[in-house]
Protein backbone atom coordinates (compact mmCIF):
# COMPACT_ATOMS: atom_id res chain seq x y z
CA UNK A 1 0.00 0.00 0.00
CA UNK A 2 1.40 3.39 -0.97
CA UNK A 3 2.36 5.80 1.78
CA UNK A 4 1.80 8.63 -0.69
CA UNK A 5 -1.91 9.09 -1.23
CA UNK A 6 -3.36 9.42 -4.72
CA UNK A 7 -0.03 9.54 -6.56
CA UNK A 8 0.44 12.90 -4.93
CA UNK A 9 3.76 13.96 -6.37
CA UNK A 10 2.74 14.21 -10.01
CA UNK A 11 3.28 17.78 -11.20
CA UNK A 12 2.65 19.77 -14.35
CA UNK A 13 6.34 20.39 -15.05
CA UNK A 14 6.42 24.02 -13.91
CA UNK A 15 8.57 25.28 -11.08
CA UNK A 16 6.41 24.88 -8.01
CA UNK A 17 6.21 27.55 -5.28
CA UNK A 18 7.35 26.49 -1.82
CA UNK A 19 3.95 26.94 -0.17
CA UNK A 20 2.26 24.68 -2.72
CA UNK A 21 4.88 21.96 -2.25
CA UNK A 22 4.46 22.06 1.54
CA UNK A 23 0.67 21.96 1.22
CA UNK A 24 0.94 18.80 -0.91
CA UNK A 25 3.17 17.14 1.66
CA UNK A 26 0.81 18.02 4.52
CA UNK A 27 -2.25 16.84 2.64
CA UNK A 28 -0.86 13.55 1.39
CA UNK A 29 1.73 12.13 3.76
CA UNK A 30 0.68 9.96 6.69
CA UNK A 31 2.62 8.29 9.53
CA UNK A 32 4.47 5.07 8.72
CA UNK A 33 6.20 4.50 12.06
CA UNK A 34 4.95 1.74 14.35
CA UNK A 35 3.31 2.57 17.68
CA UNK A 36 4.73 1.40 21.00
CA UNK A 37 4.03 2.08 24.68
CA UNK A 38 6.86 3.48 26.78
CA UNK A 39 7.28 4.53 30.41
CA UNK A 40 7.41 8.28 30.91
CA UNK A 41 11.14 8.38 31.56
CA UNK A 42 11.80 6.81 28.13
CA UNK A 43 9.33 8.87 26.08
CA UNK A 44 11.09 12.24 25.85
CA UNK A 45 11.70 13.24 22.23
CA UNK A 46 9.18 10.74 20.83
CA UNK A 47 6.09 11.64 18.80
CA UNK A 48 2.95 11.13 20.85
CA UNK A 49 0.57 8.65 19.21
CA UNK A 50 -2.49 9.28 21.40
CA UNK A 51 -4.59 12.14 22.68
CA UNK A 52 -4.06 12.33 26.45
CA UNK A 53 -7.08 13.21 28.59
CA UNK A 54 -6.92 13.92 32.30
CA UNK A 55 -8.83 11.54 34.60
CA UNK A 56 -8.61 14.04 37.47
CA UNK A 57 -8.48 17.66 38.53
CA UNK A 58 -5.00 19.15 39.00
CA UNK A 59 -4.48 20.17 41.69
CA UNK A 60 -6.89 17.62 43.18
CA UNK A 61 -7.76 19.95 46.08
CA UNK A 62 -7.61 23.64 46.89
CA UNK A 63 -4.23 24.41 48.44
CA UNK A 64 -2.19 27.21 49.90
CA UNK A 65 0.08 29.22 47.61
CA UNK A 66 2.14 30.54 50.56
CA UNK A 67 3.11 29.76 54.13
CA UNK A 68 0.71 31.51 56.49
CA UNK A 69 -2.76 31.20 58.00
CA UNK A 70 -5.97 29.85 56.47
CA UNK A 71 -9.40 31.11 57.48
CA UNK A 72 -12.89 31.94 56.25
CA UNK A 73 -13.05 35.39 54.68
CA UNK A 74 -16.45 36.00 56.31
CA UNK A 75 -14.80 35.76 59.74
CA UNK A 76 -12.73 38.87 59.10
CA UNK A 77 -13.73 42.17 60.69
CA UNK A 78 -15.39 44.60 58.30
CA UNK A 79 -12.90 47.27 59.29
CA UNK A 80 -9.47 47.15 60.85
CA UNK A 81 -7.43 44.28 62.18
CA UNK A 82 -8.86 40.84 63.01
CA UNK A 83 -7.69 38.46 65.74
CA UNK A 84 -8.55 34.75 65.49
CA UNK A 85 -7.49 31.75 67.57
CA UNK A 86 -5.07 29.33 65.86
CA UNK A 87 -6.58 25.88 66.34
CA UNK A 88 -4.67 23.62 63.97
CA UNK A 89 -1.74 23.03 61.69
CA UNK A 90 -1.91 21.87 58.06
CA UNK A 91 1.15 20.78 56.06
CA UNK A 92 1.47 19.33 52.56
CA UNK A 93 0.31 15.73 52.68
CA UNK A 94 -1.28 16.22 56.11
CA UNK A 95 -4.78 17.69 55.76
CA UNK A 96 -6.90 18.86 58.68
CA UNK A 97 -8.84 15.83 59.90
CA UNK A 98 -12.07 17.79 60.37
CA UNK A 99 -14.08 20.57 58.68
CA UNK A 100 -13.15 24.09 59.73
CA UNK A 101 -15.14 25.81 62.47
CA UNK A 102 -16.45 29.32 62.32
CA UNK A 103 -14.15 31.94 63.79
CA UNK A 104 -10.88 30.00 63.73
CA UNK A 105 -7.60 30.08 61.79
CA UNK A 106 -5.13 27.31 61.12
CA UNK A 107 -1.41 27.46 60.48
CA UNK A 108 -0.86 26.33 56.87
CA UNK A 109 2.14 25.74 54.61
CA UNK A 110 2.66 26.02 50.87
CA UNK A 111 0.94 23.22 48.97
CA UNK A 112 -1.11 22.06 51.95
CA UNK A 113 -4.84 21.47 51.33
CA UNK A 114 -7.01 24.36 52.47
CA UNK A 115 -9.53 22.94 54.99
CA UNK A 116 -13.16 22.68 53.97
CA UNK A 117 -14.96 25.86 55.01
CA UNK A 118 -11.90 28.11 54.61
CA UNK A 119 -11.29 30.15 51.49
CA UNK A 120 -8.51 32.66 52.19
CA UNK A 121 -4.84 32.46 53.16
CA UNK A 122 -2.75 35.26 54.72
CA UNK A 123 1.00 35.34 54.21
CA UNK A 124 2.88 34.74 57.44
CA UNK A 125 4.94 37.90 56.88
CA UNK A 126 1.74 39.97 57.17
CA UNK A 127 0.58 38.35 60.41
CA UNK A 128 1.65 38.27 64.07
CA UNK A 129 0.91 35.23 66.25
CA UNK A 130 1.00 35.23 70.04
CA UNK A 131 -0.54 33.20 72.86
CA UNK A 132 -3.96 34.68 72.15
CA UNK A 133 -4.04 33.86 68.46
CA UNK A 134 -3.03 35.53 65.22
CA UNK A 135 -3.49 39.20 64.26
CA UNK A 136 -4.57 39.62 60.65
CA UNK A 137 -4.31 42.97 58.83
CA UNK A 138 -7.20 44.61 57.01
CA UNK A 139 -7.44 44.77 53.22
CA UNK A 140 -7.39 41.10 52.23
CA UNK A 141 -9.37 39.80 49.24
CA UNK A 142 -11.59 36.74 49.35
CA UNK A 143 -9.68 33.73 48.02
CA UNK A 144 -6.26 35.36 48.39
CA UNK A 145 -3.27 32.97 48.16
CA UNK A 146 -5.57 29.98 47.59
CA UNK A 147 -5.05 27.78 44.56
CA UNK A 148 -8.33 26.38 43.29
CA UNK A 149 -9.02 22.70 42.70
CA UNK A 150 -8.56 22.06 38.98
CA UNK A 151 -6.87 25.43 38.52
CA UNK A 152 -4.23 23.86 36.24
CA UNK A 153 -6.16 20.98 34.65
CA UNK A 154 -9.81 20.00 34.90
CA UNK A 155 -11.01 16.41 34.82
CA UNK A 156 -11.83 15.32 31.26
CA UNK A 157 -9.67 17.98 29.61
CA UNK A 158 -7.41 16.94 26.72
CA UNK A 159 -3.95 17.97 27.88
CA UNK A 160 -1.63 16.54 25.19
CA UNK A 161 -2.37 16.11 21.49
CA UNK A 162 -1.31 13.23 19.28
CA UNK A 163 1.50 14.29 16.98
CA UNK A 164 3.33 16.30 19.65
CA UNK A 165 7.06 15.72 20.01
CA UNK A 166 7.31 15.14 23.74
CA UNK A 167 9.34 17.69 25.68
CA UNK A 168 10.33 17.54 29.36
CA UNK A 169 7.38 19.75 30.33
CA UNK A 170 4.99 17.41 28.47
CA UNK A 171 6.36 14.45 30.40
CA UNK A 172 5.88 16.36 33.64
CA UNK A 173 2.28 17.20 32.71
CA UNK A 174 1.55 13.53 31.99
CA UNK A 175 2.97 12.62 35.39
CA UNK A 176 0.78 15.27 37.05
CA UNK A 177 -2.37 13.41 35.96
CA UNK A 178 -1.05 10.06 37.10
CA UNK A 179 0.07 8.61 33.78
CA UNK A 180 3.00 6.21 33.91
CA UNK A 181 3.17 5.21 30.24
CA UNK A 182 2.37 6.81 26.87
CA UNK A 183 1.67 5.51 23.37
CA UNK A 184 4.34 6.92 21.06
CA UNK A 185 5.53 6.39 17.52
CA UNK A 186 8.69 4.31 17.18
CA UNK A 187 11.70 6.16 15.73
CA UNK A 188 11.51 6.43 11.96
CA UNK A 189 14.01 3.99 10.46
CA UNK A 190 15.96 5.88 7.81
CA UNK A 191 18.65 4.54 5.48
CA UNK A 192 21.09 7.15 4.15
CA UNK A 193 23.56 6.67 1.32
CA UNK A 194 25.66 8.60 -1.17
CA UNK A 195 26.50 7.76 -4.76
CA UNK A 196 29.38 8.73 -7.00
CA UNK A 197 32.79 7.42 -7.95
CA UNK A 198 34.26 10.79 -7.02
CA UNK A 199 32.93 10.65 -3.44
CA UNK A 200 35.39 9.43 -0.80
CA UNK A 201 35.13 8.79 2.92
CA UNK A 202 36.79 11.39 5.15
CA UNK A 203 40.28 10.22 6.06
CA UNK A 204 40.87 8.28 2.84
CA UNK A 205 43.38 9.32 0.22
CA UNK A 206 41.83 11.89 -2.10
CA UNK A 207 42.73 11.23 -5.75
CA UNK A 208 42.55 14.00 -8.33
CA UNK A 209 38.94 14.86 -9.15
CA UNK A 210 37.58 13.43 -5.88
CA UNK A 211 35.88 15.08 -2.89
CA UNK A 212 35.08 13.99 0.64
CA UNK A 213 31.51 13.00 1.44
CA UNK A 214 30.05 15.86 3.47
CA UNK A 215 26.33 15.61 2.70
CA UNK A 216 25.88 12.11 4.09
CA UNK A 217 27.34 13.13 7.43
CA UNK A 218 25.32 16.34 7.55
CA UNK A 219 22.09 14.52 6.72
CA UNK A 220 22.70 11.72 9.23
CA UNK A 221 23.33 14.31 11.96
CA UNK A 222 20.13 16.16 11.05
CA UNK A 223 18.10 12.95 11.02
CA UNK A 224 19.47 11.79 14.37
CA UNK A 225 18.63 15.19 15.81
CA UNK A 226 15.03 14.59 14.74
CA UNK A 227 14.96 11.31 16.66
CA UNK A 228 15.32 9.00 13.65
CA UNK A 229 17.08 5.64 13.81
CA UNK A 230 19.67 6.06 11.06
CA UNK A 231 21.42 3.35 9.06
CA UNK A 232 24.55 4.44 7.19
CA UNK A 233 24.70 2.63 3.83
CA UNK A 234 27.93 4.36 2.88
CA UNK A 235 28.93 5.38 -0.63
CA UNK A 236 27.58 3.47 -3.63
CA UNK A 237 29.51 3.48 -6.92
CA UNK A 238 28.04 4.87 -10.12
CA UNK A 239 26.63 1.53 -11.25
CA UNK A 240 22.92 1.11 -11.82
CA UNK A 241 22.76 -2.51 -10.67
CA UNK A 242 24.60 -1.83 -7.41
CA UNK A 243 22.41 1.13 -6.55
CA UNK A 244 19.22 -0.73 -7.51
CA UNK A 245 20.10 -3.76 -5.37
CA UNK A 246 21.13 -1.60 -2.38
CA UNK A 247 17.85 0.31 -2.51
CA UNK A 248 15.81 -2.88 -2.77
CA UNK A 249 17.56 -4.42 0.25
CA UNK A 250 17.26 -1.22 2.32
CA UNK A 251 13.54 -0.96 1.55
CA UNK A 252 12.94 -4.31 3.24
CA UNK A 253 13.67 -3.03 6.76
CA UNK A 254 13.46 0.77 6.68
CA UNK A 255 10.67 3.35 6.72
CA UNK A 256 12.46 5.90 4.53
CA UNK A 257 15.37 6.01 2.08
CA UNK A 258 17.42 9.18 1.82
CA UNK A 259 20.19 10.56 -0.37
CA UNK A 260 21.53 13.74 -1.94
CA UNK A 261 22.89 14.33 -5.44
CA UNK A 262 22.78 11.97 -8.41
CA UNK A 263 19.11 12.69 -9.13
CA UNK A 264 19.45 14.56 -12.40
CA UNK A 265 19.14 13.15 -15.92
CA UNK A 266 22.83 12.72 -16.76
CA UNK A 267 24.31 9.42 -17.95
CA UNK A 268 25.99 8.85 -14.58
CA UNK A 269 22.96 9.86 -12.47
CA UNK A 270 21.52 6.39 -11.76
CA UNK A 271 19.23 7.16 -8.79
CA UNK A 272 16.31 8.04 -11.04
CA UNK A 273 16.48 4.76 -12.95
CA UNK A 274 17.18 2.66 -9.85
CA UNK A 275 14.15 4.04 -7.99
CA UNK A 276 11.88 4.08 -11.02
CA UNK A 277 12.66 0.45 -11.88
CA UNK A 278 11.26 -0.69 -8.51
CA UNK A 279 8.52 1.81 -7.79
CA UNK A 280 7.83 5.42 -8.67
CA UNK A 281 10.02 8.48 -9.01
CA UNK A 282 8.78 12.08 -9.10
CA UNK A 283 11.16 14.92 -9.83
CA UNK A 284 10.13 18.32 -8.52
CA UNK A 285 11.51 21.57 -9.86
CA UNK A 286 10.87 24.16 -7.18
CA UNK A 287 10.97 27.94 -7.51
CA UNK A 288 13.65 28.35 -4.84
CA UNK A 289 17.30 29.31 -4.32
CA UNK A 290 19.43 27.50 -3.28
CA UNK A 291 18.10 24.15 -4.32
CA UNK A 292 15.42 23.61 -6.96
CA UNK A 293 15.54 19.88 -7.74
CA UNK A 294 14.03 17.51 -5.17
CA UNK A 295 13.25 13.86 -5.85
CA UNK A 296 10.35 12.07 -4.16
CA UNK A 297 9.24 8.55 -4.79
CA UNK A 298 8.96 5.10 -3.31
CA UNK A 299 10.25 1.58 -3.63
CA UNK A 300 7.31 -0.66 -2.91
CA UNK A 301 5.64 1.12 -0.01
CA UNK A 302 8.84 2.72 1.30
CA UNK A 303 9.26 6.43 0.51
CA UNK A 304 12.42 7.89 -1.01
CA UNK A 305 13.71 11.47 -0.71
CA UNK A 306 16.56 12.78 -2.82
CA UNK A 307 18.03 16.24 -2.27
CA UNK A 308 20.37 18.38 -4.39
CA UNK A 309 24.07 17.55 -4.30
CA UNK A 310 25.54 20.94 -3.37
CA UNK A 311 26.10 20.99 0.43
CA UNK A 312 24.24 24.24 1.20
CA UNK A 313 21.37 23.40 -1.16
CA UNK A 314 21.09 19.95 0.46
CA UNK A 315 21.00 21.43 3.97
CA UNK A 316 18.51 24.20 3.14
CA UNK A 317 16.11 21.94 1.24
CA UNK A 318 16.34 19.41 4.05
CA UNK A 319 15.32 22.04 6.61
CA UNK A 320 12.44 23.52 4.61
CA UNK A 321 11.12 20.51 2.64
CA UNK A 322 12.53 17.16 3.75
CA UNK A 323 12.18 17.95 7.46
CA UNK A 324 8.40 18.54 7.25
CA UNK A 325 8.00 15.35 5.18
CA UNK A 326 9.99 13.34 7.73
CA UNK A 327 7.99 14.76 10.63
CA UNK A 328 4.73 13.79 8.93
CA UNK A 329 6.00 10.26 8.28
CA UNK A 330 7.13 10.06 11.92
CA UNK A 331 3.68 10.98 13.24
CA UNK A 332 3.97 14.73 13.88
CA UNK A 333 1.07 17.12 13.33
CA UNK A 334 2.80 20.50 13.49
CA UNK A 335 5.68 20.77 11.04
CA UNK A 336 5.98 24.55 10.76
CA UNK A 337 8.98 26.13 12.50
CA UNK A 338 8.68 29.51 14.20
CA UNK A 339 10.03 32.32 12.05
CA UNK A 340 11.05 35.65 13.59
CA UNK A 341 11.17 39.21 12.27
CA UNK A 342 14.52 40.97 12.30
CA UNK A 343 16.05 43.95 10.51
CA UNK A 344 18.03 43.46 7.30
CA UNK A 345 21.64 44.53 7.63
CA UNK A 346 22.08 44.47 3.86
CA UNK A 347 20.51 45.67 0.61
CA UNK A 348 19.98 43.63 -2.56
CA UNK A 349 17.82 42.96 -5.58
CA UNK A 350 16.07 39.61 -5.92
CA UNK A 351 14.45 37.77 -8.81
CA UNK A 352 10.64 37.83 -8.73
CA UNK A 353 8.68 34.58 -8.42
CA UNK A 354 11.36 32.71 -6.48
CA UNK A 355 11.77 32.10 -2.75
CA UNK A 356 15.33 32.59 -1.57
CA UNK A 357 17.28 31.90 1.60
CA UNK A 358 20.29 33.90 2.69
CA UNK A 359 22.77 32.65 5.25
CA UNK A 360 22.90 35.31 7.96
CA UNK A 361 24.41 36.04 11.35
CA UNK A 362 22.47 38.02 13.93
CA UNK A 363 23.88 41.07 15.67
CA UNK A 364 22.37 43.98 17.61
CA UNK A 365 22.39 47.56 16.46
CA UNK A 366 22.86 50.60 18.71
CA UNK A 367 19.19 50.51 19.74
CA UNK A 368 19.36 46.83 20.71
CA UNK A 369 17.35 45.51 17.74
CA UNK A 370 18.42 42.29 16.04
CA UNK A 371 20.00 42.81 12.63
CA UNK A 372 20.77 40.07 10.09
CA UNK A 373 24.20 40.29 8.49
CA UNK A 374 24.52 38.45 5.21
CA UNK A 375 27.31 36.02 4.36
CA UNK A 376 29.36 37.76 1.63
CA UNK A 377 29.26 34.87 -0.89
CA UNK A 378 26.25 33.06 -2.35
CA UNK A 379 27.71 29.77 -3.63
CA UNK A 380 25.68 26.73 -2.62
CA UNK A 381 28.87 24.72 -2.24
CA UNK A 382 30.24 26.95 0.53
CA UNK A 383 29.37 24.83 3.56
CA UNK A 384 31.45 27.06 5.85
CA UNK A 385 28.71 29.68 5.42
CA UNK A 386 26.34 27.42 7.37
CA UNK A 387 28.87 27.30 10.22
CA UNK A 388 29.36 31.08 10.16
CA UNK A 389 25.66 31.91 10.14
CA UNK A 390 22.95 31.71 12.84
CA UNK A 391 20.12 30.93 10.46
CA UNK A 392 18.39 31.78 7.22
CA UNK A 393 16.70 34.97 6.08
CA UNK A 394 13.73 33.81 4.01
CA UNK A 395 12.67 36.11 1.17
CA UNK A 396 9.20 35.49 -0.33
CA UNK A 397 8.45 35.17 -4.02
CA UNK A 398 6.92 38.62 -4.49
CA UNK A 399 9.75 40.55 -2.79
CA UNK A 400 12.30 41.96 -5.24
CA UNK A 401 13.93 44.89 -3.46
CA UNK A 402 15.49 44.55 -0.01
CA UNK A 403 16.72 47.69 1.70
CA UNK A 404 18.90 47.91 4.78
CA UNK A 405 16.77 48.31 7.89
CA UNK A 406 13.60 46.74 6.53
CA UNK A 407 11.93 43.87 8.41
CA UNK A 408 12.65 40.38 7.06
CA UNK A 409 11.81 36.83 8.11
CA UNK A 410 14.53 34.91 9.95
CA UNK A 411 14.61 31.15 10.62
CA UNK A 412 17.15 30.35 13.37
CA UNK A 413 18.96 27.04 13.00
CA UNK A 414 17.99 26.39 16.62
CA UNK A 415 14.37 26.04 15.45
CA UNK A 416 15.10 23.25 12.99
CA UNK A 417 18.39 21.66 14.06
CA UNK A 418 19.31 19.70 17.22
Amino acid sequence: MSVFRDDCFETDGRRMPMAEALDILKARLRPVAAIETLPLNAATGRMLAENVTSPMDVPPHANAAVDGYALAFDDLAKKGETRLPVTGRVAAGHPLARPAKKGEAVRIFTGAPVPEGMDTVFMQEDCAEDADGVRLPAGASRGANRRQRGEDIQKGAQVLDAGLRLRPQDIGLAASIGRTRLDVFAPLRVAVFSTGDEIKEPGENLPAGSIYDTNRYTLMALLKGMGCAVTDLGILPDRLETIRDALKEAAENHDLLFTSGGISVGEEDHIRAAVGAQGSFHFWQLAIKPGRPIALGQIGSVPFIGLPGNPVAAAVTFLRFARPAILLLAGAKNTDPTIYRVRAGFAMQKKAGRREWLRCKLDRDASGELVAKRFPREGSGILSSMVWSDGLVELPEDLTNIEAGMAVDFLPYAEVMP
